[in-house]
């Protein structure tokens, strides 16, 4: 085979596997841990190839025949809503710690504390960042990663390329899943903030019998010793639940690609 002969037998499978590697990327860019800052661009581009030669070698993907026609333009759109949809689903379950962390952190008096968040690269609560390295650490332990890996390789049999739009039912799932950020946030702040609760009730009490006290004086220290002490009593739990969060943000990724 000549080099002319060479370089048209390369090109159709040089076009699949930047078809392949829309969804790899779409879901890399929404997804936690793979969508970090921290992370450079060359690595998740050189992991979304590596992943779409696999997925060529295991599944026949056809690519479009006319590049710059409109059915083409549609069907790589199809392919990155796919992928913004299933890391999404997985930076809604993220997103649950951000929130106890606001809960928490507003009841102990240091919601003013921030730090810088590897993952997006905005300033976010303390607190909230130590949640999310947490969240993050359970996630690779259970290998969430290979996990999701799979689950974007299984998709291309569940949605194959070209007749990969999703179903009106399939956004209304995600959409709903976006409630369980708000009942998890408030499940994982509720030991801590119960405490801290009666806590501001009992102050609350003593301000009323004595006026003079000063309360900021009295308050603020006894709702950062308290709220210290109940986060390291109650953190084993709060991971426990922090594991069935990150298994509830797996099986509604899974419930989307496999139905």
């Amino acid at each position: 085979m000549g080099p002319l002969g060479l370089g048209l037998s390369i090109e159709p499978q040089m076009w699949a596997l930047i078809f392949v590697m829309v969804r790899i990327s779409a879901a890399f860019i929404a997804a936690p841990v793979f969508s970090a800052v921290s992370i450079p661009l060359v690595v998740r581009v050189s992991l979304s190839g590596a992943i779409g030669v696999l997925v060529l070698g295991s599944r026949t993907i056809t690519p479009p025949e006319h590049i710059f026609a409109l059915a083409t333009i549609l069907a790589v759109a199809a392919e990155a809503l796919v992928g913004l949809a299933i890391g999404f689903i997985l930076q809604i379950a993220f997103a649950a710690p951000a929130l106890a962390s606001e809960l928490i952190g507003t009841s102990m008096g240091i919601g003013f504390a921030s730090a810088i968040d590897p993952q997006n690269g905005k300033s976010t609560p303390a607190l909230g960042q130590f949640f999310t390295m947490m969240l993050t650490l359970l996630f690779l332990s259970v290998n969430g990663h290979l996990v999701l890996v799979e689950m974007i390789v299984r998709s291309y049999d569940a949605l194959p390329p070209g007749a990969a739009w999703l179903k009106p039912a399939q956004l209304e799932n995600i959409a709903l899943f976006g409630g369980y950020t708000f009942l998890a946030g408030l499940l994982l702040a509720l030991p801590v903030g119960f405490l801290l609760l009666c806590l501001n009730l009992i102050v609350g009490m003593i301000s009323r019998s004595a006026p003079s006290l000063n309360l900021f004086a009295v308050g603020m220290p006894a709702s950062l010793a308290v709220g210290v002490i109940a986060l390291a009593m109650a953190f084993p739990t709060m991971g426990d639940y922090m594991l069935v969060i990150v298994q509830e943000g797996l099986a509604a990724a899974q419930s989307l690609v496999l139905g």
